[in-house]
């Protein structure tokens, strides 16, 4: 609007007859009838203007409207595009301010006037609501609104942030705003994907900062603006909270690890392993946890049975091991996430706690804690034998024990009685012995557990060998077993 030396395009620009600005013989009458609370910058020479006006002559007789074209005006300060009272009358103003500006005609069209439009010797008036307002020299204005307590990692180029925004226009009129949409903004920083000055404003930030950007256009979406909410030449106002961050490059991290003593095992590939998690996301939401389930979440690792990340973090464990693995979303659920639960490209943190493991190829282990010296006489298949137990899980917790009866526990070697691995390991015993015996699921209870017992647990046994009563072979009534 109001620029000097072209043709007469569109009302209130001088003349290409006489395009030198008049001289100031008096002064532009300035009403500010509507000044905003909160004032952060005032128009100045050199700065850009976008602003609403209505046009009209003394009498209130229309003549003009930006709202009428359908677009605001753009204008630059101090420079001798705009007619000299305009320009002057726009100095000083704020965004959101109105203000209603009578320019005489010196300041004006002067005496030859515009046109059928505008009579010489006329005085205007103009209705003015400042929409915005930025300058060629502005930066990037960021401004943090609340920080994390911890931040472990800040966003720098190359990598990929999640986060949640609402955008505003500098007059405060909403434009976008990813909570209505229900979904992060998903980007890599610096590489173009985003507008220059989002590019910019996200740099330094922690997971969890909530973070003011203001972008001047020329680093957003300049003259063109974008569709029908961004108008040209807009400043553009975002508040960031930023959920995620990670790197392409990035591989899991594993901290706070508990390693129990001693580590007489670690877990590897082909082993079936049951642990304990609490899921959640790098802001401290939970997405999923067993605890809640009260139950373990049992696997093989190393064959594929689960994301990557977690199939990588849960090799090299002891039983016992507590580990808090940070897993990135291309070695978890990728650009497509999970369902409803996952969105994403997510980073994932797990809190593991490992309870067992086993092989599938494991056999009975058997430890001697006591043997009597004199040992004449060991059990074997068909013997009846009398026995105390302790039956625990690997972490110590106790299932079962004999000493909760009121007889001693009892039963015939060979004969199912008792489960496989228990059987194997009271044989070849000395009454007095006592042993600790661990007991794979496979020679135990199995997938499926069994009363109080979890699917798939390996059970360790304390037995001490009391009595035991030599057995009759398959096929014989009995057996001699000394002379009389």
């Amino acid at each position: 609007m109001f620029v000097h030396c072209v043709v007469f395009a569109s009302l209130f620009a001088c003349f290409s007859v006489k395009c030198n600005p008049s001289p100031v013989l008096g002064d532009v009458v300035v009403d500010r009838y509507y000044i905003p609370q909160n004032c952060a910058r005032e128009v100045k020479s050199g700065d850009y203007v976008r602003y609403h006006y209505n046009a009209s002559f003394l009498d209130g007789k229309a003549l003009d409207s930006s709202h009428q074209r359908g677009a605001a005006k753009v204008g630059l300060i101090g420079e001798g595009r705009l007619i000299a009272g305009v320009d002057k009358g726009l100095q000083g103003m704020c965004v959101n301010e109105r203000r209603k500006i009578t320019v005489p005609p010196h300041l004006a069209y002067g005496d030859t006037g515009a046109g059928d439009a505008v009579p010489p010797e006329t005085t205007l008036v103009f209705d003015i609501h400042l929409l915005d307002l930025w300058n060629k020299a502005d930066l990037v204005l960021t401004r943090t609104i609340s920080t994390p307590k911890e931040c472990k990692r800040s966003v720098m180029r190359t990598d990929f942030v999640r986060y949640h925004f609402n955008g505003t226009l500098l007059d405060g009129t909403t434009f976008d705003s990813s909570y209505i949409r229900k979904q992060t903004q998903n980007s890599l920083v610096g590489e173009g994907w985003l507008i220059k000055g989002m590019d910019e404003g996200l740099l330094g930030m922690c997971v969890g900062e909530i973070r003011h950007i203001v972008i001047p256009p020329f680093k957003a979406y300049g003259e063109k603006g974008s569709g029908t909410e961004i108008p040209p030449q807009a400043t553009l106002v975002f508040d960031v909270l930023l959920e995620d961050i990670h790197n392409p490059k990035d591989n899991i991290t594993i901290e706070n690890q508990v390693v129990p003593e001693p580590c007489t095992r670690r877990s590897v590939v082909g082993d079936y392993i049951r642990y304990h998690y609490n899921g959640t996301f790098l802001n401290g939401v939970t997405f999923d946890t067993s605890y809640q389930r009260n139950s373990t979440y049992n696997t093989y690792i190393g064959m594929g049975y689960v994301i990557p990340g977690v199939d990588q973090a849960l090799l090299g464990v002891c039983f016992g091991e507590r580990r808090r693995v940070t897993v990135p979303p291309h070695l978890a659920y990728g650009e497509q996430g999970a369902g409803d639960v996952i969105p994403p490209s997510a980073v994932l943190v797990f809190d593991i706690h490992v309870i067992d493991f086993h092989n599938p190829n494991d056999k009975v282990e058997i430890q001697v804690t006591y043997k009597p010296e004199v040992c004449n006489n060991t059990t074997a298949v068909n013997d009846l034998v009398h026995y105390n137990y302790n039956c625990s899980l690997v972490d110590g917790t106790l299932l079962f024990s004999s000493h909760d009866y009121e007889n001693i526990q009892d039963a015939v070697l060979g004969a199912d009685k008792v489960i496989d691995g228990l059987d194997e390991g009271l044989r070849g015993m000395c009454v007095g012995e006592k042993r600790l015996v661990t007991v794979p699921p496979h020679f135990g209870h199995g997938e499926r557990g069994g009363a109080g017992v979890p699917s798939s647990a390996v059970l360790v046994f304390d037995i001490e060998l009391v009595s035991f009563e030599k057995g009759v072979p398959p096929g014989y009534m009995f057996v001699w077993l000394e002379d009389s």
